[in-house]
Parts: C-alpha cells; sequence; structure tokens
C-alpha cells in the first residue's frame, strides 16, 4: 500500500475557538481521506512554552513547527477568504509561496466571490493616491498567479458556504482537483 500524499491545511481557521477550528478541520481531513490525502493542520504539533519564554521565541518556534510541516507534505490547500481586512490571511499567503517555491502544487478557496479592487472600494485609487490593482483577480496577482503557476487552481465561492470562513463543498472541489494533478 502506498502512503497517502500529505497536504498542508493553510488557513485562519488556526485564530479560531478551538471548538469551532477542531470541526473544520475534522471535515477537511475526513475529505481528503475520501480520496487517499492525509490533512497536516499547522496546530498538528505539539509545542510546549515554558512561563518565562519571551513571546518572540515562541513565535519563532511556531514558524520553525509550521515550516517543518510543511517541508513534509505534498501540496498545499489554503483558504484564502479574507480575514480582518481585504485579503487572505497573511501568514496563509506565506506558507502558500512556500510551497510553490519548493516547486509544491497550492490549491486554495475563497467564499468571497468579488474582485480584489471591488474589495478595495472598485476606485483606481486609495486615499492616498496609490494605484488598486485591476486584474480581475480574487486577490493579489501574486497569489493567484503562483497558485496556476504551480499547477493548482484557486476556487471562488458562486455563493456563502455554511459558515463565513468554510464551504465543504468548496473545499471538496479543491481536493478532486488535486487527485486529478
Amino acid at each position: 500500500m502506498t502512503k497517502p500524499k500529505r497536504i498542508y491545511l493553510a488557513g485562519p481557521e488556526v485564530f479560531f475557538p478551538p471548538s469551532e477550528h477542531q470541526a473544520i478541520v475534522a471535515e477537511k481531513k475526513r475529505v481528503l481521506r475520501e480520496y487517499g490525502f492525509e490533512g497536516v493542520d499547522p496546530l498538528d504539533t505539539e509545542i510546549v512554552f515554558s512561563d518565562d519564554e519571551a513571546k518572540p521565541d515562541r513565535g519563532q518556534r511556531i514558524y520553525r513547527a509550521n515550516r517543518k510541516l510543511m517541508d513534509s507534505c505534498d501540496a498545499i490547500i489554503a483558504n484564502l477568504t479574507p480575514f480582518r481586512g481585504i485579503s487572505a490571511d497573511p501568514g496563509t499567503v506565506f506558507e502558500v509561496g512556500y510551497m510553490i517555491g519548493q516547486g509544491k502544487p497550492a490549491f486554495g478557496f475563497t467564499l468571497d466571490n468579488r474582485h480584489y479592487r471591488e474589495r478595495a472600494g472598485s476606485t483606481g485609487l486609495d486615499e492616498l493616491g496609490h494605484t488598486i490593482e485591476d486584474f480581475e483577480m480574487s486577490d493579489n496577482l501574486m497569489i493567484e498567479g503562483g497558485i496556476g503557476d504551480s499547477g493548482g487552481q484557486l476556487f471562488v465561492a458562486d455563493q456563502a458556504g455554511e459558515h463565513q470562513f468554510f464551504s465543504a463543498d468548496l473545499f471538496r472541489r479543491c481536493v478532486q482537483a488535486l487527485a486529478h494533478a
């Protein structure tokens, strides 16, 4: 029996309350298992902090642990639904770039079907006079362009999912595309 391909599950869910995070991750892993994949969540690592450990040191340890998990995976599926602003979670975007930089395919989904420019105010310039990109893409061109060049695909919801930040149907579309890649 061949070992299932490991898929890193990136997204803002790590910031959700524990029960909400666990329910979403359990569903993602269940869908992945249906297709012979193993889902790997950023919180699948055990990190113990001492009371006197400085917060920047804790952050570095989390970064290294997540990077080690990504190194052990064959592809990434990222939740790129805008989080805390008009764009995807910056940590998730880093993880997508990290995986693409290793030559691994990246797949993503967003529940916000508006183009980036629309989310930025549907204007050519922001309040400081800086240009707002207009490429009719879901997010910054580097994110969507990188996903496409990696052999992956970004899936955009036609309508809201069962959760503000998660749709099992949209996630399944990512997994199906990955299975056929």
